[in-house]
């Protein structure tokens, strides 16, 4: 082999190198969960949501809710109003989620027969939110550093192409032993989740039942949260999205919570 032919070899199997190694890269369990965390949603967003509560026999209690979301470039602000029925309504709640890792979300929620603003403990997160199937914790944006992530398996679910992560928290002390979550690949959606009570026994699960593009953002429109220990079922239903409108940041306050909408 002359000199010549030599050097294109060499030629050819440095630049085959980085293109192998990076082939053979695989994306993380954090990586993944990241990608979900930091997933575009606009810059604000408003919508009606429908909340239907519906017990082992069938029977259904519907309440509904105005929804308000900005974001604060280093936090997330979220303010709901009840709107009805009657024993629910002008009961509003608010939740901010800060980007630091380690830094838990705070809540409050306005309950107009006491004509005041209480803030929620952390001891409080495992509480169920307004008689729901959601906890105060699930109703945060949960720091992807919080907890440890592997990949388990890929999946198909609904034509999608999904990675399954099982991910369990840092704090031995934290309500649910692990989660499974199903992502889809490509849109880094959350299209299932898997909540684990501390004896490892399937708790409920949490499924995408809808979701599109609204201002070229994926958008989740409709979820279901089963309680499978008690077989209660909360659905959450999105309508009448609006997106990247300007809200304003005085709307995130306790003031408004007292005055409602």
């Amino acid at each position: 082999m002359t000199i010549k032919k030599i050097q294109l070899v060499l030629t050819a199997i440095l630049i085959a190198v980085p293109t192998l190694i990076f082939s053979q890269t695989k994306i993380t369990g954090l990586q993944i969960i990241e990608n979900v965390y930091n997933r575009e949603t606009g810059n604000d967003m408003e919508g009606d949501l429908t909340m239907s509560l519906i017990n082992s026999r069938g029977d259904q209690r519907v309440r509904k809710i105005k929804q308000f979301i900005k974001d604060f470039d280093k936090m997330e602000k979220k303010i709901m109003f009840f709107v009805s029925p009657a024993d629910v309504r002008n009961t509003s709640f608010m939740n901010w989620s800060y980007g630091e890792a380690g830094k838990g979300d705070d809540q409050w929620i306005y309950l107009p027969a006491l004509k005041k603003v209480k803030r929620i403990s952390s001891d409080s997160n495992s509480d169920y939110f307004m008689g729901s199937d959601f906890t105060y914790d699930d109703l945060g944006d949960r720091h992807p550093t919080d907890d440890t992530h592997k990949i388990v398996r890929e999946e198909t679910v609904n034509g999608e192409e999904c990675y399954v992560v099982e991910s369990v928290s840092k704090d031995e002390d934290y309500m649910y032993s692990r989660t499974v979550s199903w992502i889809i690949k490509d849109k880094w959606i959350g299209l299932k989740k898997e909540f684990y009570d501390e004896d490892e026994e399937l708790l409920k699960t949490l499924t995408v039942k809808k979701y599109e593009k609204i201002n070229n953002y994926w958008t989740v429109l409709s979820s279901e949260m089963h309680n499978v220990q008690k077989d209660h079922t909360t659905k959450m239903e999105l309508a009448n999205v609006k997106l990247d409108t300007g809200i304003p940041a005085n709307k995130f306050t306790e003031r408004i919570m007292k005055r409602g909408l």
